[in-house]
């Protein structure tokens, strides 16, 4: 996978939404999958991001969405082996806090994983994009919690809006 993922000693594994509460019958594989590439140790950098919703969100008042409220739910099921945690209450990872991260570490190459490719994982590839990063989507370590449908056209529209050698 190394030689494939063209990774180099400033490349960052985000790693978003591992959570218990988006772990289902389409998204069981994913940890696995992702905590096998972790261990690989090809990268130098890896940051894991942490969905949090509560009462006064938009997700709970507008689209009615009560996931991610209790502690449990949000926990990453993924041992993050002491890499970072960064907690978001937004579809993107990009924070300022990963901004200041990725200038502190002179980081450009970015490779996203995680749940939901549909959401999460495209609304951070775009934005990331959009500031000038080199983001590549790992297309076997993303899936949405909605199923295969929504994962692959959030993969079609991001070959689309990102390019098409920006999913690996």
């Amino acid at each position: 996978m190394k030689n494939t993922l063209k990774i180099n000693n400033t490349s960052l594994l985000l790693v978003i939404d591992v959570q218990r509460n988006f772990i289902n019958k389409n998204t069981r594989d994913i940890p696995k999958r992702i905590e096998k590439l972790i261990n690989e140790n090809n990268f130098k950098y890896i940051v894991f991001t942490k969905f949090i919703n509560d009462e006064n969100s938009n997700f709970y008042k507008v689209l009615n969405y009560r996931g991610c409220i209790r502690n449990e739910d949000r926990e990453i099921v993924i041992d993050t082996k002491d890499n970072r945690v960064l907690e978001k209450r937004t579809y993107t990872a990009l924070t300022s806090e990963l901004m200041t991260y990725l200038k502190e570490n002179k980081i450009k190459d970015i490779y996203l994983c995680g749940i939901d490719t549909d959401a999460c994982v495209f609304k951070t590839a775009i934005d990331l994009f959009e500031n000038n990063y080199n983001v590549k989507v790992i297309e076997y370590y993303t899936m949405s919690h909605s199923g295969r449908r929504y994962h692959k056209f959030a993969i079609k529209m991001l070959k689309k809006l990102i390019g098409k050698d920006s999913i690996v």
